[in-house]
């Protein structure tokens, strides 16, 4: 069950070749979810501890300790024990990203998140459909991003979350090319399009492969879903300002893509929550959640859609 990254990468899993240094940049993410699969499946239980990445890709390597945990549990029938042990100590800071990696877990399993996910509850738990999403699109580039095809698992009301997650690994399989990810996006059916754009936003911004200028490019290929782009980049300024560590270039990602600080986007996101959360943890609630997001940036002054 170990994970060679090798054979994950870009280029071994049908993804466009692109720019040499944003492909290099994006493996080290591909290579932090592996250390931090292997060291998740070697630790067994309790905080990830040391992975041996550096500090900017921590999340990177709980999403794929989680993974591996997630595998580990449902396999021994251990009922999440071993991903709680991930949440414990600073690996709370990275909970957003350990939701992801669940869904990893399910999607290889080819079984619904929700099977031997006892007590799972708040809004972040539906993120493990946008991970299940992820590892379908990153795997299956040609069936998912080009064919629309969608497992009978990942169909109904979730759809729309997986869909998220489909459009962050499709920021991978452009290699963070503008160009080529508004040419994807727009084959795809007309009522998927907004997701596909969350997600895009949020890997944009969470990664920070990108600089300024080209994630201008984005915005305008965006058009009609910059909303939706700056509501993905909103979770991921969330997600980065909780683990502590906002590298400067996903600073500028987020100042670009939604227009304000990633203190400033977190911010939009936990009020988002608040009002949201107030009336459950439902599918509804979470889309609700990321509405009110869309909203907020609307109401910034920077945000102002043209």
């Amino acid at each position: 069950m170990v994970l060679d990254d090798r054979s994950i990468r870009l280029d071994k899993t049908g993804h466009a070749s692109g720019d040499p240094d944003v492909r290099e940049r994006l493996d080290t993410v591909v290579a932090a979810f592996a250390a931090g699969y292997n060291t998740g499946l070697a630790t067994g239980r309790g905080p990830l501890g040391p992975v041996g990445v550096p500090p900017a890709l921590d999340g990177f390597a709980h999403e794929g300790a989680a993974m591996s945990r997630t595998l580990l549990d449902v396999l021994t029938g251990t009922r999440g024990r071993r991903v709680a042990g991930l949440l414990e100590g600073p690996g709370r800071r990275h909970f957003h990203l350990v939701h992801v990696g669940v869904g990893w877990a399910y999607a290889r399993l080819r079984l619904p998140p929700w099977f031997g996910v006892p007590g799972a509850r708040g809004l972040p738990r539906w993120l493990v459909w946008d991970g299940w999403g992820f590892h379908q699109a990153y795997f299956r580039p040609g069936p998912v991003l080009h064919e629309h095809r969608t497992e009978r698992a990942a169909r109904g009301p979730a759809a729309s979350v997986r869909d998220q997650g489909v459009g962050r690994a499709l920021w991978f399989h452009a290699c963070a090319d503008p160009d080529v990810v508004g040419r994807v996006v727009a084959g795809f059916p007309p009522h998927r399009r907004s997701d596909l754009w969350a997600g895009i936003g949020l890997a944009a911004a969470y990664t920070g492969a990108r600089p300024p200028d080209v994630l201008g490019s984005l915005s305008r290929i965006a058009g009609g879903h910059r909303a939706d782009l700056a509501q993905g980049a909103a979770f991921a300024a969330k997600a980065r300002v909780l683990s502590g560590e906002v590298p400067g270039d996903v600073r500028a990602a987020v100042e670009t893509l939604c227009s304000a600080s990633p203190v400033t986007a977190a911010k939009w996101t936990d009020a988002a929550h608040d009002e949201a959360a107030h009336h459950g943890d439902t599918l509804a609630e979470y889309q609700y959640w990321r509405a009110l997001v869309r909203r907020e940036w609307r109401r910034h002054d920077g945000g102002v859609e043209r």
